[in-house]
């Protein structure tokens, strides 16, 4: 789960929210547009979905384990 973390922040660890590839994740699966994501907008929506995101990064975890 970590790893899958530490990949998708490369480059923006310090600052989660204008990674582009989470932004693009956020857009996708929940219609936020990714050009409106700030520091406040990430936070909230990680509270938001904090279960769903812990469900995905469980999911993520078992298929990187499959390889």
């Amino acid at each position: 789960m970590w790893r899958f973390l530490w990949r998708a922040t490369r480059g923006y660890r310090l600052r989660p929210w204008r990674s582009p590839y989470l932004r693009w994740r956020i857009e996708t699966y929940w219609g936020i547009p990714a050009e409106t994501i700030g520091f406040r907008a990430f936070w909230r929506f990680c509270l938001a979905h904090g279960r769903e995101l812990l469900r995905f990064l469980r999911w993520a975890d078992r298929m990187a384990a499959r390889r």
